[in-house]
């Protein structure tokens, strides 16, 4: 089996899910893992919910890459980052018992506003006016201008945040083992005066996106890191990339990527 230690739940639903949690620590304990109070201490953070609270369980532990990410639904519901499930509880000590788990990477999107310090998300980032009207922004890849979009915004996904948000709004769904992120405009406008390439990108590791705002309007652009709002005043430019940093979890054998969106959409 693998060796780890101690393991960490992230419970946003509180009392709710006391008893689980309660459950859940007798059996790590019996696997020789025991149940500590922080996440800083943890080898293994497991969250206890569905995708949300998975993200949730990976941000608020500040994106670590020295542990495991484990996510146990609480319901019979399927998810992408979670694999586990508390209704079938004894397939996951089985799992832990016969080592039949993998660790998989995941890449993080690296944002990064104005000359504020990068954040991390594992879904998507957007970017959108506050008030009702366009936004107009430079895109750049690298420092070339590859054009100038009017829209109501831009998303930029991950390989595993492609089955989300992009794909409703007519993103392509891509393989986690590429390291890319996809771009994808938010009703843009295109006519005689506003051209831009109305379909979705991808852009390797090596390529940056830039996006530079129109500072002749006050947008106050509204941006959000998998769901949840990212606060800056005055936001002038937005970088992203795909980062080196990997996310570590914890799924099993012969349930991948495409075993899920098979099972999600088709």
């Amino acid at each position: 089996m693998i060796n780890y230690k101690s393991v960490y739940f992230y419970a946003p639903h509180g009392e709710e899910t006391e008893e689980i949690r309660k459950e859940l620590s007798e059996l790590f304990n019996r696997l020789g893992i025991s149940t500590v109070e922080s996440d800083a201490e943890a080898d293994i953070i497991a969250s206890l919910g569905g995708d949300g609270a998975f993200l949730q369980a990976v941000r608020r532990s500040n994106f670590r890459d020295d542990c495991v990410y484990l996510g146990i639904a609480i319901d019979s519901a399927r998810y992408f980052y979670v694999d586990f499930h508390y209704q079938d509880i004894k397939s996951l000590e089985e799992a832990f018992e016969r080592d039949d788990i993998d660790v998989r990477n995941y890449p993080a999107l690296e944002v990064k506003v104005n000359d504020n310090k990068p954040s991390y998300c594992l879904n998507e980032f957007t970017l959108r006016s506050s008030i009702v009207r366009t936004i107009k922004m430079d895109v750049y890849i690298n420092d070339f201008l590859f054009e100038q979009f009017n829209g109501d915004g831009i998303l930029v996904s991950t390989p595993t945040g492609s089955t989300g948000y992009n794909k409703s709004i007519g993103g392509a769904v891509v393989d986690p083992l590429i390291h890319a992120m996809q771009v994808t405009e938010l009703a843009s406008v295109n006519n005689n005066t506003h051209r831009t390439l109305g379909t979705s990108f991808l852009l390797n590791k090596e390529r940056p996106l830039t996006l530079l705002i129109d500072k002749n309007t006050d947008y106050y652009p509204v941006m959000s890191l998998d769901n949840e709002a990212l606060s800056v005043r005055n936001t002038e430019k937005v970088e992203l990339r795909m980062g080196d940093k990997l996310i570590k979890t914890l799924k099993l054998k012969n349930n991948t990527f495409w075993h899920k969106t098979q099972r999600n959409f088709l």
